[in-house]
């Protein structure tokens, strides 16, 4: 009888209460039905209506390898290709007659997973901590607040072991962040953890911040992203915490929106004067990252790099794809081009300008697996950071609802309930396990191309298709530029460099400290 009387009760509010949804009104209780098969829409579709390789942003057959890769379960296929390889922009690499293989001295055959970057990170400009990354695969931006703290120390953890750095960011250095990896600090217009009561920036706090944590390695300014470019970052009210606004010095209860553009600077001499002032005062490279669209002011920045032999370190290109947080669907769809054209584009300038071999370029937007890993090599990427794949690595299902705290993985929210399903140290190991996974496969590759190190890929090992009747060109044709060549005389001398980032046996003496 129990039951009976709840649904009599419903029927009654449905039929003479409610006047918010006509579906429950004109159908009394079964109307109900219509939005729990809304809410819960994407997991149906996700697990029994699509095919392998039909979601976005990331497919089953992409979300299975990242978790049989980060859980070290088979993550081979059989029975062949099942994708459409005359579908557009479909990617060939040319591999060689013979294969690179390692001798038995050669680094890789100890750690097989251990890559370089094959750049010193702020040497051209004689920064006074130069950086050369251990890894070639890293982590990008994803801010605690965006994520939540078990992720965050997830994530950390997991770089830690496996070599990586992690991007802080435009959210702050929090205590998640500090646990052995080296890190990327990134800023943007908010600037968040350095800024002043009234939200400019603070050069005394920035430089207070690298002197007590020496495992900040190189400072990231933020100018936009990929989701939302040319719009300031958001973070819900909801997903704000009292921790969360004491390391973002704003106040509680309040969507936090950054603004449009910095207050530091207004142009672009002025930006690079900025960035002279901080890697001066820090002692440590400083980089930008952007996603792309119009060129003009990359070609006045070249030329102002090329003039002064001043500017950034390195260079971030964010693709329009990339996107981890809230954004409105109008800029995350619409506004920005994709990284394969955005990056081109922009690294083509620099090269004109005779300056892309003293710049470190990194690449983001889908680009967490090999065969995309190795094409942005191919254009002249000198290393990858993944966001989201990592996410998805440590038990993200894609329920895309990271804008509204309600992350059932526990990644994407300050739920205490509902991170408390993560374990911290398993997840770690599973994204030590991707990353490896992908780096390892991703040398593999560059071996059958007859290379041994990513940064020794052209343009010319790589063929996409540019209709969907297989007809394909090389990168260089399509793009119309080779990549520089880049300096490199051996995987062993990259990993005898002074600058190495940090060892794995010091990393635990600096987080101490």
């Amino acid at each position: 009888m129990i039951p009976l009387g709840l649904i009599v009760l419903v029927a009654i509010y449905d039929v003479f209460i409610n006047r918010k949804h006509a579906i429950t009104h004109n159908f009394p209780v079964v109307g109900h039905l219509r939005y729990l098969l809304e809410r819960i829409g994407p997991e149906l579709r996700q697990y029994i209506v699509a095919n392998n390789r039909e979601e976005l942003p990331f497919n089953r057959s992409q979300r299975t390898w990242i978790y049989t890769s980060s859980k070290k379960v088979n993550n081979y296929q059989g029975f062949g290709s099942d994708q459409d390889q005359s579908s557009n922009n479909y990617i060939f690499i040319k591999p060689q007659l013979f294969p690179f293989v390692a001798a038995e001295n050669h680094p890789n055959t100890k750690d097989y997973s251990l890559i370089p970057c094959a750049k010193v990170i702020g040497e051209h400009h004689k920064r006074k901590r130069p950086f050369r990354p251990r890894s070639i695969v890293n982590i990008s931006a994803m801010s605690f607040g965006s994520l939540s703290a078990k992720a965050i120390e997830s994530i950390n953890r997991g770089s830690h072991e496996a070599g990586a750095f992690h991007n802080t960011g435009e959210g702050g250095l929090s205590p998640y962040h500090s646990t052995g990896a080296d890190v990327v600090f990134q800023f943007g217009t908010g600037y968040f953890g350095i800024r002043n009561d009234d939200g400019s920036f603070s050069m005394e706090k920035l430089k207070s911040l690298v002197e007590k944590n020496p495992f900040v390695r190189a400072i990231e300014l933020k100018l936009s992203q990929g989701a939302k470019p040319g719009k300031g970052g958001v973070l819900p009210a909801a997903k704000i915490t009292a921790e969360i606004a004491a390391i973002r010095h704003v106040p509680m209860g309040k969507d936090v929106i950054s603004p449009t553009s910095h207050s530091a600077f207004s142009s672009l001499q002025g930006m690079v004067d900025f960035i002279e002032e901080i890697a001066e005062a820090t002692g440590l490279p400083v980089g930008i990252k952007s996603a792309v669209g119009k060129l003009d002011m990359w070609q006045d920045l070249a030329a102002i790099m090329a003039n002064t032999g001043k500017g950034p370190d390195f260079i971030a290109i964010d693709g329009g794809e990339g996107g981890t947080g809230a954004a409105p669907p109008s800029f995350a769809n619409h506004v920005a081009v994709p990284f394969i054209y955005g990056f081109t584009d922009v690294y083509h300038i620099f090269q004109k300008q005779g300056i892309s071999e003293n710049i470190c370029f990194i690449g983001s937007g889908k680009l967490g697996f090999p065969a995309q890993g190795v094409m942005a090599f191919a254009m002249g990427c000198d290393l990858i950071n993944v966001a989201r794949e990592p996410m998805i690595a440590i038990g993200c299902i894609q329920a895309q609802k990271c804008h509204t705290n309600g992350c059932p993985a526990g990644v994407a929210t300050q739920s205490k309930w509902l991170q408390a399903g993560i374990n911290v140290e398993q997840k770690a190991d599973r994204l030590k396990n991707y990353l490896e996974y992908f780096r390892k496969e991703m040398l593999e590759i560059v071996h059958a191309a007859g290379c041994e190190h990513p940064c020794q890929i052209l343009m010319d090992d790589v063929r996409m298709n540019t209709s969907d009747s297989y007809q394909t060109k090389s990168l260089k044709d399509i793009f119309e530029y080779q990549k520089s060549e880049v300096d490199f005389h051996g995987m062993q001398s990259l990993i005898d460099c002074e600058h190495l980032g940090s060892q794995k046996s010091s990393q635990k003496e600096e987080a101490v400290h």
